[in-house]
């Protein structure tokens, strides 16, 4: 079930965060202000890995309102095994991803990466209480860095439902 939420005063926002890219530079989540972000966490090895196809597609043609975010996690069944430079490599040869990749975190349990910790927490977010149960789970965060919904792994990037919450 899709999870959205109305707009409501956050604890914080993403832009609180600072992350590591795919490469190992630390990046301000505050670069991407005033723009939507998809954040979904991705894996290699994955029923649902032929997502990251249309989630290509859903940051050219509707980049200019939204920027995807991935961030692998070897969270469930060990899906993502490989190294940050075998991720990117995986990503850019099967797929053509151009979108930004981040290192590798994990997005639950004990060590869960902070961002993950706010994302899932309604008393850190304001707004969704919804942890990633699976890959490619997603999270929308509106253009202040709010979160407004969180669309489990079935829910296809290019969905109506999705673009839908995107471009309203």
């Amino acid at each position: 079930m899709t999870t959205s939420a109305p707009e409501t005063a956050a604890r914080g926002s993403v832009y609180d965060f600072s992350v590591k890219t795919i490469d190992g530079k630390e990046v301000s989540l505050s670069q991407y202000k005033g723009k939507k972000l998809l954040i979904v966490n991705v894996a290699s090895e994955c029923g649902y890995t032929p997502q990251y196809k249309e989630l290509e597609e859903l940051y050219k043609k509707h980049g200019d309102r939204v920027v995807v975010l991935g961030f692998p996690a070897n969270n469930f069944g060990g899906q993502e095994p490989g190294s940050n430079e075998q991720i990117a490599t995986f990503c850019e040869k099967n797929f053509g991803v151009t979108f930004p990749m981040f290192a590798k975190v994990s997005v639950k349990g004990d060590d869960t990466a902070p961002l993950y910790q706010f994302l899932a927490d309604k008393t850190k977010n304001g707004a969704i209480s919804d942890a990633p149960d699976w890959n490619f789970c997603k999270y929308l965060v509106n253009e202040q860095g709010q979160v407004v919904g969180f669309y489990p792994s079935k829910v296809k990037p290019m969905s109506d439902e999705l673009v839908g919450a995107i471009l309203k």
